[in-house]
């Protein structure tokens, strides 16, 4: 909608994603201060200002087909740094969110694992279990020695706990959690 309450209609990425979080990639001039205080550009093939531009030119595939907008930490240092406060952090959320409802994109195996091993623990406990994380994290993403020689100093400095606390108001997690699935369509 506009702010005179019409329906926009949505033609174009720049559309999809104003609609979503309400910010536009073509206020963006590239200056490449986002791209420049990333903490995660040297790993990504695509940088924020090169996202950003990507948008501008409806080259929706190019965007799909790279990993880069799933290893965005959302730190948001790009919009801190932005001059014309585009928000590239959140417009980067947007579009991961309209990769994941349309089916143009997968992050990595050990990000998709990471993050549902995060969620599959808030939901069950209301709060992370460390231990239960980690031990669904690898088996998820195969990744079962990578640190493991890590685990018995976290143990017996007491970092990870070998059973798991509830919180309270779980019952209020696992109604959000339903709600949320209802949402999306009841997918996962």
């Amino acid at each position: 909608m506009t702010a005179h309450g019409q329906v926009q209609e949505i033609k174009t990425l720049n559309d999809q994603i104003v609609n979503l979080c309400g910010y536009s990639a073509l206020k963006c001039y590239q200056c490449g201060k986002c791209s420049a205080g990333c903490p995660m550009a040297g790993e990504m093939t695509l940088k924020p200002h090169e996202i950003i531009r990507l948008i501008q030119l409806n080259l929706k595939a190019a965007i799909f087909k790279d990993p880069s907008i799933f290893l965005c930490l959302t730190c948001e240092t790009c919009s801190q740094r932005c001059p014309n406060k585009v928000e590239p952090a959140h417009i980067i959320d947007a579009l991961r969110e309209i990769a994941t409802l349309e089916g143009l994109g997968n992050a990595p195996t050990r990000i998709r694992s990471f993050n549902e091993s995060f969620l599959d623990q808030i939901k069950s406990y209301g709060r992370i279990f460390e231990f239960g994380m980690v031990a669904q994290y690898k088996l998820k993403s195969g990744d079962l020695f990578g640190d493991l020689l890590m685990a018995p100093g976290m143990l017996a400095r007491g970092k990870l706990k070998l059973a798991p606390t509830r919180i309270k108001g779980l019952s209020e997690i696992k109604r959000i959690f339903k709600a949320c699935r209802q949402a999306e369509g009841g997918a996962r």
